[in-house]
């Protein structure tokens, strides 16, 4: 990475643990800083979805944009297309810290292509993202069991960054906003 290379920090964490919500109340806590900045996921699926702030593409927008090549990287995950837009590479290029929404599964291939990249984990007790994924209402019961299946075999790889986030979110927001933040001393070296 050069030396006025910003950090790309990837969020991750099972469905429901809350990235959504803790990039929201980081981002607005960041807002005046234009050294941060938050990358919009690109996503096959509508805009008023709920959760996060993602731009929605057909099928074929997805598809044209991969092929034109305006993608850093592109996932396919519960029969969704996902991707992040090469705009993340001009930022960092600029010194700016890039915070995105990534997937458990594209995490290896990602540090391929970001070898500095700075993994974050969001967790919850299983309790609690059971409670979240109910309250969201979007998954059948079998669904949600899936989900919980695999966020309990999921096992954090060893020196990544963990971010707890089973009390209010203003306690978990404010550590992601600490770690995020230029000004902060990096603890992805």
């Amino acid at each position: 990475m050069a030396k006025n290379e910003g950090i790309l920090f990837y969020v991750v964490g099972a469905s429901g643990s809350g990235k959504d919500s803790l990039m929201s109340y980081a981002r607005k806590r960041l807002a005046g800083n234009a050294r941060v900045v938050f990358a919009h996921r690109y996503i096959t699926r509508v805009a008023d979805a709920g959760g996060e702030n993602h731009v929605a593409l057909t099928e074929s927008e997805f598809s044209s944009r991969v092929q034109a090549g305006l993608f850093a990287m592109y996932w396919h995950t519960h029969d969704q297309e996902y991707a992040i837009g090469k705009e993340i590479n001009f930022w960092l290029a600029k010194g700016c810290n890039v915070v995105m929404n990534g997937s458990r599964e594209y995490l290896p291939c990602a540090r391929e292509q970001y070898p500095e990249l700075c993994p974050i984990w969001i967790q919850v007790s299983p309790k609690v993202l059971e409670l979240r994924l109910r309250a969201r209402a979007r998954e059948s019961d079998e669904q949600i069991h899936e989900r919980l299946l695999r966020a309990a075999a999921f096992k954090v790889p060893y020196g990544d960054l963990v971010i707890h986030n089973d009390g209010a979110l203003e306690d978990a927001g404010e550590k992601l906003a600490m770690l995020v933040s230029p000004t902060a001393i990096s603890v992805c070296a």
